[in-house]
């Protein structure tokens, strides 16, 4: 004879092998095992119909432990945080707005409630004005730094593909550097040689006086002002020339 016993609040079921047949359905017993309540016997089927509680969350018949809140019965397993999903049946809950929340993400929404911010990151309650938002949670800035420069970021931080950077990478993104002094170029910007100059930076290769609007000779990547391209350019063609027509003499 093998007997078992399951434990349903508030009442006992006892499962035996037996012959007899099912109180609801007048079948018999599969394998010859019966659920008994109040003095009738049932099969596990209508047994679970009639007397198991049903989760909520599931809707799965319990059969064991049964966890009752929120007006509603849950398997341990499916009582969960509805914010952060840990299971709650051990550690309590506090009914938020009509959610079940463990404590720290009820406290997180109290404070998100008056207008303060609880970090993803720390848990920390963040001071007013003090945080960023990064794929939608708040977090206190110095837990970051900017993608480009390595510095530590600040409320001005600003978040582009999923990245963050602080204001001032931010803000030269896109915008031309200047090919003498690698800085972003706010205003007026002179293209040449293939790069980006600030007006003031652009300057002749030989005399290094900006060339301010004025014409430049170009040669072999560096730039000339006239007087210079031809002075230096003018007199090396000369030689040449002078030194092939001796050859040929």
């Amino acid at each position: 004879l093998h007997i078992f016993l399951f434990i349903l609040p508030p009442y006992t079921v006892t499962v035996v092998w037996t012959c007899y047949s099912c109180s609801q359905c007048f079948e018999p017993f599969p394998d010859g095992i019966y659920f008994e309540f109040d003095g009738r016997k049932y099969c596990e089927h209508d047994f679970h119909v009639l007397y198991a509680p049903c989760c909520n969350k599931c809707n799965e018949f319990i059969v064991g432990r049964v966890i009752k809140a929120m007006n509603a019965n849950w398997h341990p397993q499916c009582f969960r945080c509805e914010l952060c999903n840990k299971e709650l049946a051990d550690i309590g809950f506090l009914r938020n707005c009509g959610r079940a929340l463990c404590r720290e993400c009820n406290e997180r929404e109290k404070e998100a409630g008056r207008g303060r911010y609880v970090c993803h990151k720390c848990k920390g309650i963040i001071e007013d004005g003090g945080h960023i938002k990064y794929h939608g949670d708040s977090f206190h800035p110095y837990h970051f730094k900017c993608k480009r420069c390595g510095v530590e970021l600040d409320t001005n931080s600003r978040e582009v593909g999923g990245e963050l950077y602080c204001l001032r990478c931010h803000d030269t993104m896109g915008i031309p550097i200047c090919g003498a002094c690698h800085r972003p170029i706010e205003e007026r910007v002179v293209t040449a040689l293939g790069k980006n100059w600030h007006v003031e930076h652009f300057v002749c290769a030989v005399c290094e006086k900006p060339f301010l609007g004025h014409r430049h000779y170009e040669k072999k990547g560096l730039a000339y002002c006239e007087q210079h391209y031809h002075k230096l350019f003018d007199e090396r063609l000369a030689s040449y020339t002078i030194k092939k027509k001796a050859r040929h003499e």
